[in-house]
């Protein structure tokens, strides 16, 4: 298989989930589409690796996930520190907790 496939592949992936970003807003849903761009670019990052036949972008790629497993920790403490405070995981309530 040919590896322009594989960064149309993943152009697709973060064109939807920068939409996903932009259109919804449960913030469940948000964390979701985030963590869709990030496989993107993991996707992108392990393809130029495989083109130019080096391992830098498999490095890359592994700390990307490293910060989007410590991203989906805070996250998801934020959304129930939201949900329990408003009973709405919606991203237009986040501003409500404020001081």
């Amino acid at each position: 298989m040919n590896p322009v496939n594989y960064l149309y592949l993943a152009a697709l992936l973060f064109t939807i989930g920068a939409t996903g970003v932009l259109v919804r807003r449960n913030a469940i849903v948000v964390f979701m589409c985030i963590e869709l761009m990030l496989n993107a670019c993991n996707l992108a990052f392990v393809t130029f690796s495989r083109m130019h036949g080096n391992l830098d972008g498999q490095i890359i790629a592994f700390f990307t996930m490293v910060v989007a497993a410590a991203e989906v920790v805070v996250g998801l403490a934020i959304i129930v520190s939201l949900f329990r405070a408003r009973h709405s995981a919606s991203v237009d309530d986040a501003s409500l907790m404020k001081l």
